[in-house]
């Protein structure tokens, strides 16, 4: 029985190593059925938080949603929600100088920076 839990861990484990976006724990169950078919989502919640508190993953937050997860030390980066499909996709870069956006004698210790709008699948289906 250990070795099963190992590969249903090992194969959420390689979802996100292969999905280059944050994920729900919805679609991390789907694709990790591609590789274990009898795969739970109770299964994969437990995957996903010790990959969560091991320090491999880290939860990205969307208002009004369910987190997503995503690979744990990746450069820092924002997200773009999609408003079509509901998917979370990257965003490499910042816009900076964030710190100038606060009140005198404020410190900032961190931010985040969320977009909206249509991916590229859905602006052009629209």
């Amino acid at each position: 029985m250990a070795q099963r839990k190992t590969s249903q861990r090992q194969a959420v484990q390689a979802v996100f190593e292969s999905a280059g976006r944050p994920l729900t724990v919805a679609e991390a169950h789907e694709s990790a059925q591609q590789s274990v078919e009898s795969i739970g989502t109770a299964t994969v919640y437990r995957a996903i938080n010790a990959l969560v508190d091991e320090g491999f993953l880290v939860p990205v937050q969307v208002p009004g949603e369910p987190d997503r997860y995503e690979l744990a030390g990746l450069a820092h980066h924002h997200h773009f929600h999609c408003t079509g499909c509901g998917k979370v996709f990257d965003v490499e870069g910042c816009p900076g100088a964030m710190k100038n956006l606060c009140p005198p004698g404020f410190e900032l210790t961190g931010h985040e920076v969320m977009l909206y709008g249509r991916c590229g699948e859905c602006a052009s289906a629209a």
